[in-house]
């Protein structure tokens, strides 16, 4: 069982940043493709940016790409993502989630296997 506790979230103006952190319990971190996704109100949820376990390889969304950069600390079982020149439209519940098989190295958003609570993001224009 894995638990993931999002932070960092809050209200921030159109053009600065945040810094979103997830940290997760269990062991094999270090395996763990972590991902982060975002709901806005009445939109569909929406991929961010990954971290898969294979040489530190990234990805992103087209919307972030840029702007956004995904990292992690490996001994202290965290993720984080970096939020700069952010946009009203980047105004959303942001959700971290975990693939621990180690088995998919760019997993779809239905299989990641464990998924935090979430932290409000607001950007006011």
């Amino acid at each position: 069982q894995v638990q993931l506790v999002e932070s960092g979230g809050g209200l921030v103006q159109a053009g600065g940043s945040l810094r979103l952190s997830c940290a997760a319990s269990g062991r094999g971190f270090w395996n763990y493709v972590m991902g982060w996704f975002r709901q806005a109100p009445g939109k569909e949820r929406e991929f961010v940016a990954a971290s898969s376990w294979s040489a530190g390889t990234t990805y992103y969304g087209g919307s972030v790409k840029g702007r956004f950069t995904i990292s992690r600390d490996n001994a202290k079982n965290t993720v984080f993502l970096q939020m700069n020149s952010l946009k009203p439209e980047d105004t959303a519940v942001y959700v971290c989630a975990a693939e621990t098989s180690g088995m998919i190295q760019y997993p779809r958003d239905y299989e990641y296997d464990y998924w935090g609570q979430g932290t409000q993001v607001t950007v006011s224009s």
